[in-house]
């Protein structure tokens, strides 16, 4: 299985068992009044490790990589790869980054396509429509993962 995760406050999540998505959603992970970002982070880790020990039989992280130009969105993006790396460090679990130009390409056709034709392109997977844009991307990484690395 592989757990696909699309991270950001509001972070996508799609878990993918021999090519097909068999959960996926959005969680988010909004700062709550008077928190630091660094409780934001506690709590997505914490959600992560709890997940993990929840649905035995993840043996691939995938993640997209941060490439914000700076500001809130990178320290976001940035931090929380990092806590995916701990836990799969921590669970024994591979976790592997993936270039959003290269998702995009992946699922497109194009490398540089808006949201809206991401969300489009997840729906022939999922069979509806996203919650949002994040669970879009979570689920085509999930996808883009079975077929490079197998589930």
């Amino acid at each position: 299985m592989i757990l696909a995760l699309d991270c950001a406050t509001k972070t996508g999540f799609a878990l993918v068992k021999t090519g097909k998505i068999i959960e996926s959603g959005t969680m988010d992970f909004s700062k709550r009044r008077g928190e630091s970002n660094g409780a934001m982070f506690l709590r997505f880790r914490r959600w992560l490790s709890v997940t993990l020990e929840q649905i035995p039989g993840v043996k691939l992280l995938v993640y997209e990589r941060a490439h914000h130009r700076g500001g809130a969105a990178t320290e976001i993006g940035v931090n929380m790869a990092g806590r995916v790396q701990e836990v799969g460090a921590e669970k024994g679990i591979e976790h592997v980054p993936v270039e959003t130009k290269t998702l995009k390409k992946w699922a497109t056709g194009r490398g540089n396509v808006d949201k809206e034709a991401m969300i489009e392109a997840s729906v022939k997977y999922l069979g509806r429509q996203p919650e949002d844009d994040n669970e879009a991307d979570a689920v085509l990484l999930a996808m883009y993962a079975h077929e490079e690395y197998g589930s």
